[in-house]
């Protein structure tokens, strides 16, 4: 305890020292140091959930929808997080992470070592770059359409990527009224073109320089996931999340929700659910299209 009481005034004197004479080297300090109490928290809460899974047999579907929005999203900043917390390891060598994130803040760390000013910015990057995808799944879908035998269903289809062409936002009645196209080849997940399923990896933020069948994997693993969280959230309702919990749901779900007022995230949130409620797993390739249909032509969000 005493050398623990030691350390930490040590620690103060240090970050005092800091702040006065290299404020913005103790800016990036700073941001560091909450940054791992956020991760570490994180990671506790993970194992609360995980320990509870198995205590209760409750399997990942049947979860809340915090627990398994929290576990989801854990995983993924855990592993982009990995080679920093690896780099940090020997003495001395967060050093060299502050000068890492300083000039590569959005490539090499995940949001917990942001400051509000860059969740807002690399948030904005990040949606501009998964936008670009838009017109290449329209146009895609139109010129997959003619390998579609059902006259009545590729003219809908075509209607519908039409619509979205043409700035308008489609209603849910106008995209579940194709769903039957989705869970059969040529556009179920399994039977999509590469280069089409390439186009549709950056929409859920993976990479699409991976061989085909595992870009097909990642796809149906990431797609049945978030039919999933769309389940737990329905049975929870949107309307107990807060203001925050929305914009994230939202952001996730294709739209920038920065700039947008929470009475339009929550509508177009419900819009969401009411396409994904109805969806079977089989036909979760009509999630990932929805991600285009509903969020091309929204405020913030255009592309096409």
């Amino acid at each position: 305890r005493y050398v623990g009481t030691k350390l930490q005034r040590l620690n103060t004197k240090y970050e005092r020292f800091l702040k006065m004479r290299f404020p913005r080297f103790f800016q990036l300090y700073h941001t560091f140091v909450e940054g791992f109490k956020l991760l570490f928290r994180d990671a506790k809460e993970v194992q609360r959930i995980k320990t509870k899974m198995l205590a209760d047999g409750v399997p990942f579907q049947d979860l809340p929808y915090r627990d398994m929005e929290k576990l989801r999203q854990v995983r993924r900043d855990l592993i982009k997080a990995a080679p920093l917390v690896l780099i940090s390891l020997p003495p001395f060598a967060n050093y060299l992470v502050f000068v890492l994130m300083y000039f590569f803040p959005r490539q090499i760390l995940i949001p917990h070592f942001w400051n509000p000013r860059q969740r807002v910015e690399f948030r904005g990057v990040y949606h501009s770059l998964r936008a670009r995808h838009h017109r290449p799944v329209i146009a895609g879908l139109q010129q997959t359409s003619h390998r579609i035998e059902d006259g009545p269903l590729r003219g809908r289809l075509l209607d519908l990527c039409a619509k979205v062409q043409g700035g308008q936002n489609p209603k849910a009645s106008d995209i579940l009224a194709v769903r039957g196209l989705f869970s059969r080849p040529p556009l179920s997940i399994k039977g999509m073109s590469a280069g089409h399923m390439r186009h549709i990896s950056p929409l859920l933020f993976l990479t699409p320089r991976l061989p085909a069948f595992l870009v097909a994997r990642r796809l149906n693993s990431h797609a049945l996931e978030l039919l999933q969280l769309d389940r737990a959230l329905a049975r929870l309702g949107p309307h107990q999340l807060t203001d925050s919990e929305i914009r994230e749901a939202c952001y996730l779900r294709g739209i920038s929700p920065d700039g947008l007022q929470v009475s339009q995230c929550r509508a177009w949130l419900s819009q969401w659910l009411q396409v994904s409620s109805s969806l079977r797993d089989s036909e979760a390739s009509l999630l990932l299209h929805s991600l285009v249909f509903l969020s091309a032509n929204y405020p913030t969000g255009s592309s096409t």
